[in-house]
């Protein structure tokens, strides 16, 4: 039999594991900082030369289809929305850009919804906490509104938020008027302040 392991050495262990995770990543915004600072990098990678190359690939007849799609795996990998916002609007200027980042938000979101919607419901909320139970159950109550309102003020990642209300099944419709409507402040937002920058 193996031996037990203390919950005290795991947590430290993790505990230690998440600093040097912390470290590291400092360590390498520093280092990039310094680069784009010190050396030649600073010619090279400038506001004004990603503006040009944002514009550029504006251009081309795909690009849009790219942006608009461009969410769906950004949302399953974390990559943050905003970044994607700020390059729509580069590239295609605030109300194009406006438009196919909020296009782009609703598609990834149905994305997760579909996927949702082939998961066994019963599974789902096993694998959900106690909290997240809670939303569903609001979910399934209040369908538009609830939705609106979990796209306004996140509770979980906008993955898992899609998947539980394809599991529990909340209309189609619900769902998508909710997402883009709860989306719509923070995209509004986004294009402002990418426009600005």
């Amino acid at each position: 039999h193996p031996e037990p392991v203390d919950p005290t050495t795991r947590s430290g262990r993790d505990r230690r594991r998440g600093w040097i995770a912390i470290g590291a990543v400092l360590l390498l915004s520093v280092l990039l900082t310094l680069a784009w600072r010190y050396t030649p990098l600073a010619d090279h990678v400038n506001a004004e030369r990603a503006v040009a190359w944002a514009r550029e690939f504006g251009d081309r007849p795909w690009a849009p289809l790219v942006v608009l799609l461009a969410y769906t795996p950004g949302c399953w990998i974390l990559f943050p929305r905003p970044v994607i916002t700020l390059f729509a609007v580069m590239a295609f200027g605030p109300w194009l850009g406006f438009a196919y980042s909020l296009a782009g938000l609703v598609i990834a979101a149905l994305f997760t919804y579909v996927a949702g919607y082939s998961l066994n419901p019963q599974r789902v909320m096993r694998m959900m906490g106690p909290r997240l139970r809670e939303i569903i159950e609001v979910l399934k109550k209040r369908g538009l509104l609830a939705m609106t309102a979990m796209r306004l003020v996140p509770l979980a990642p906008f993955a898992v938020e899609g998947l539980a209300a394809g599991a529990v099944r909340i209309k189609l419709w619900h769902f998508t008027l909710g997402a883009a409507l709860g989306m719509l402040p923070g995209t509004l937002a986004a294009t402002v302040f990418a426009d600005q920058v």
